[in-house]
């Protein structure tokens, strides 16, 4: 894994030495024409060579990534240099401990306080890439430490700063490595059973609506999935199929669709939506618990899921 990582890290410093090389060359035919014009560029600052393991110069340059960038010259903003930037920043991070990470990141948004406009864009870069369920670079606990500024900041108006508090605390629940909360589900029958009261190693918690085509999608995938009918089969593996919305007559109607080897419930009382127990902004959402309860995953795509079961396997 250590060489994996070496290598990626490598890889990722190289790229980013490019950028400048290029940026910085007035003959480069890769240069966009807004570039050559004004001549911005994002300066990537120098690893000293104390810094010797990938992981320390990993560390240092997410310290330090944004020590030559001027937070108060509006120029840079709306510019796809700093946006792809920002970008890479967030790449780096994933090279490092997730408390520095975390801490990189508050760091870089304190700083880009210093001027409204510039706080405000890259606060929406942060919603644009870490809150967004279709960004590839998707990452709520990256995305915590930028609500947590914004609460703090003098720069934003109480009344502003409702959204963030409001998002915080739905971040902060079901968060990777806590107790899932709790919440009742009733099967079609009309029985009614507690999410905890559920015994297995593993619980998939799926939530899903009938009429969603990637829920069909995800549906068909976990279906058909040898290697989840092989947990599933082994008792090790629980799915918790659940229609967290109202139109009950409809996802009866699409109940056979679903896998009989799943417990397949919904939310009679809503209890879901008005509590905003889960996060359900985008619809299929996965949780993957372990037999405590405990989040192992957060609002994952099948692939994150099946890696991860796959890992459980081969580790076993």
């Amino acid at each position: 894994m250590k060489n994996i990582i070496s290598y990626l890290f490598i890889c990722f410093v190289s790229f980013c030495a490019c950028k400048n090389s290029n940026a910085s060359s007035a003959n480069s035919q890769s240069e966009t024409t807004e570039t050559q014009t004004d001549s911005l560029k994002f300066q990537i600052p120098d690893v000293p060579p104390m810094y010797g393991t990938p992981e320390q110069r990993a560390e240092y340059l997410a310290n330090h990534y944004w020590d030559n960038y001027d937070f108060t010259d509006t120029c840079y903003l709306n510019k796809d240099i700093t946006e792809q930037a920002w970008v890479d920043f967030i790449q780096l991070l994933n090279f490092i401990q997730l408390n520095e990470a975390q801490n990189a990141v508050k760091s870089m948004y304190k700083k880009a306080e210093q001027k409204r406009i510039t706080f405000n864009y890259f606060t929406e870069l942060a919603e644009k890439y870490l809150r967004d369920p279709n960004s590839p670079v998707r990452n709520e606990e990256y995305y915590i430490p930028v609500l947590e500024t914004m609460i703090a900041s003098d720069s934003l108006l109480d009344m502003e700063k409702i959204r963030p508090k409001d998002r915080l605390q739905l971040a902060l629940k079901n968060r990777l490595g806590t107790k899932a909360l709790d919440f009742t589900y009733t099967l079609a029958n009309g029985k009614q059973a507690k999410m905890h009261s559920l015994k297995s190693d593993y619980i998939l918690l799926y939530f899903h609506n009938p009429g969603c085509h990637t829920c069909g999608e995800y549906t068909r995938i976990m279906k058909n999935s040898m290697l989840i009918n092989h947990l599933l089969d082994q008792k090790k593996l629980t799915i918790l199929s659940i229609y967290p919305d109202e139109e009950v007559d409809e996802w009866k109607a699409h109940l056979p669709e679903l896998s009989s080897s799943w417990i397949n419930g919904y939310d009679k009382e809503q209890e879901l939506m008005i509590k905003n127990s889960y996060d359900l902004k985008a619809i299929p959402t996965l949780y993957l618990l372990d037999k405590n309860k405990n989040v192992l995953l957060k609002d994952a795509v099948i692939e994150a899921v099946e890696k991860y079961l796959n890992q459980i396997v081969s580790d076993n």
